[in-house]
């Protein structure tokens, strides 16, 4: 059978065969530097849209990463940890509840990226699972987002005067 590629293709990598999972990679960290800067869009703080501003770079740098290096550096990673950890000393106690994904507009949008953080690591996982070797550090980035974007969520609710709503699972027991 033979594929058709239209001349109006939108990347040229999207007729990559199925199991070659770096386009999803891409794609996948492309939508995150999208909903990103739509997060950006909705925070008032200029040092906030700084920060986000960062952090899309970031993304985009992590981007190509499946088909050519992690360009990414130990202090750019070093330095998303310390966000991240930043964020959750202001949030204190609201980070140790399992909450229900509800808030201000802001906060919901930091939850879906914090969910895609998820599925990138998922993601690259899966790529490695295929025989293909990654750095650590990819999957350490991986990770950071999802974590910086919870802890993201629970202070820009917290700013909002949102509470949190926490949630008990019926299938886990507390902790």
């Amino acid at each position: 059978m033979s594929l058709y590629r239209s001349p109006y293709e939108a990347y040229p990598f999207l007729c990559d065969a199925g199991e070659d999972l770096r386009c999803d990679f891409e794609l996948l960290t492309d939508e995150m530097t999208s909903r990103t800067g739509l997060l950006r869009s909705l925070v008032k703080d200029e040092a906030l849209k700084a920060e986000l501003l960062w952090v899309c770079e970031l993304i985009y740098h992590m981007n190509p990463t499946l088909r050519t290096r992690l360009t990414v550096t130990e202090e750019e990673c070093a330095h998303l940890l310390e966000l991240a950890a930043g964020w959750k000393e202001r949030c204190g106690e609201r980070c140790k509840l399992f909450v229900l994904i509800q808030g201000c507009e802001a906060a919901c949008v930091a939850h879906l990226l914090r969910v895609q953080g998820k599925q990138l690591v998922r993601l690259i996982y899966r790529w490695v699972e295929k025989g293909h070797e990654v750095p650590d550090r990819l999957l350490d980035l991986a990770n950071l987002l999802s974590g910086y974007f919870f802890y993201l969520a629970l202070h820009l609710n917290e700013v909002e005067g949102v509470d949190e709503v926490p949630y008990v699972s019926r299938n886990y027991p507390a902790r």
